[in-house]
């Protein structure tokens, strides 16, 4: 008889752990330290993320898995792949760069932000975040979503006080917790016609389901993604964006706006790539038509924006990045009529890195002028150049390399890798769709980045950049532009990101 005691493999989990860990010893160790040392509960999680980050080296040598079925080996719960890294480093590095961003912010807020309980919420997101692309069985994967989701929730309503950001955390919470519940529903149809729960044994089973469960299995298919299409924030799941990225604070929206994006694509990726791929005529249309959807109401919500300068530059940020989305989903669609599902996985993985660095970038200037106008509308970055020549500069890069144009030539070769992924899969309407969209963006990322060099009204603010602030702004600089130097690198690095 076998044993059902099971030796777990500590290196292979170990920078979700970390992640959790560290959250756990920065919320204790606020029960102790009084209010004039509170600073350093944010260095040690800004630590704890970093050494997260270094446990992934060691596992770049193989694949390795844990918590595998009794009596078959290949069949876990837990697998540390290329896939895994690859995006565990974009969450973790994500969420280092919020945490800088956040010791600024949270000197600043003084008392309104309660520093122990913020920094184990972040750090305990982050764990469920870094587990997700790990998860191989649809348990687990529940799981590790509302892991990352719940602190969230509370991330968004943290401030004391707050009308604004006690709606928005209402607001995500409710529309989330049913995006969660119709998912569930979906998980438990699919378990019904197979009668597992691990990805590659639904994908093996579900082949050969009943013809009498086949309407049962593919509600189940679609019912399933539902709550990964609201983490992307793809239309008509992108209602909650606007407002909470406005209402949170702006550490917590730029945190959200990377990192809730990767847990969503990672977990549509394993679902439908991994565990669902002979029911990719189910899932392919209705993903390529969200793509559509999500480009087109991102990007003309952003121009609305732009035509009224007195909104804030968060709102044109959030509606950005439903419109980045929509290019997102584009290849895990082409996944399903394309022969080669890798390279278009590998597609969307590259574009995701890309948009990491220089959405953060344009985050870490917000919160720059954040600091001296606590609206932060568009109008306060008029004459930007004139008070922070550098920061404008900066800013001007990043929503180049957003919008796909030189010098931002990571975002022009991003935008082409996703297109090509169209064209090879035959998603030719859907090409055209992109660049229609890619033009419309144009339009409100060259507005704004012409209003950083138009003459200031009044006289030039200064504005002082902290160390954290400088940190995060230089991390983000420096890896947009070694990507617009070198674009193959984050194309390679993406085509390791294989199953």
């Amino acid at each position: 008889m076998s044993s059902l005691v099971q030796s777990v493999d500590w290196l292979a989990i170990a920078p979700p752990t970390i992640a959790a860990a560290v959250g756990l010893l920065v919320l204790v160790a606020d029960l102790f330290i009084d209010e004039r040392h509170k600073a350093l509960l944010g260095w040690a999680s800004i630590a704890g993320l970093a050494a997260a980050i270094l446990m992934l080296l060691p596992l770049l040598d193989g694949d390795r898995a844990t918590f595998c079925l009794t009596g078959s080996p290949q069949v876990c719960s837990y697998t540390a792949d290329r896939f895994t890294l690859v995006i565990q480093f974009l969450v973790l590095g994500g969420a280092l760069l919020a945490a800088l961003l956040s010791v600024t912010a949270l000197k600043d807020a003084r008392k309104d932000i309660p520093e122990g309980e913020f920094w184990f919420l972040l750090l305990s997101s982050a764990a469920g975040a870094a587990l997700l692309p790990a998860s191989r069985d649809l348990a687990t994967l529940v799981v590790a979503l509302e892991v990352a989701s719940l602190p969230a929730f509370a991330l968004v309503g943290i401030r004391h006080g707050d009308k604004k950001s006690s709606e928005a955390a209402l607001k995500f919470f409710l529309s989330s917790v049913t995006a969660t519940a119709v998912s569930l529903m979906g998980i438990s149809f699919v378990y019904a016609s197979t009668g597992t729960l691990y990805l590659t044994q639904v994908a093996d089973r579900i082949q050969h389901v009943n013809g009498q469960l086949h309407t049962l299995t593919q509600t189940g298919v679609v019912l399933t993604l539902v709550g990964f299409a609201f983490k992307t924030a793809a239309v008509p799941f992108h209602f909650w964006v606007p407002d909470t990225y406005v209402g949170a604070p702006l550490p917590v929206a730029a945190y959200l706006s990377v990192v809730g994006k990767a847990v969503g694509f990672s977990g549509l990726i394993l679902v439908t790539v991994v565990a669902l791929p002979s029911y990719s005529d189910a899932w392919g249309p209705a993903l390529a038509a969200l793509a559509a959807l999500t480009m087109t109401v991102g990007n003309v919500g952003a121009l609305r924006q732009q035509a009224t300068r007195a909104y804030s530059a968060v709102r044109l940020l959030a509606w950005s990045s439903v419109g980045q989305a929509g290019y997102l989903l584009v290849p895990i669609a082409a996944a399903a009529y394309s022969k080669d599902a890798q390279k278009a996985i590998g597609s969307t993985v590259a574009y995701a890195l890309m948009y990491a660095a220089v959405n953060l970038g344009a985050f870490a200037v917000a919160a720059l002028v954040g600091r001296t106008r606590a609206l932060n509308r568009l109008t306060d970055y008029r004459g930007l150049h004139a008070s922070n020549p550098l920061a404008a500069l900066l800013l001007a890069f990043f929503l180049l390399c957003l919008a796909g144009l030189p010098p931002g030539i990571i975002g022009l070769f991003a935008k082409v890798t996703v297109f090509s992924a169209a064209v090879d899969a035959g998603l030719g309407w859907l090409a055209v769709v992109m660049a229609v969209n890619v033009v419309i963006a144009l339009f409100y990322y060259l507005q704004w980045t012409a209003l950083l060099f138009r003459t200031p009204e009044g006289e030039p603010e200064k504005h002082r950049v902290p160390a954290p602030l400088t940190a995060a702004l230089t991390l983000t600089a420096v890896l947009g532009v070694a990507l617009s130097g070198a674009p193959q690198l984050v194309l390679r690095f993406s085509a390791t990101a294989l199953f």
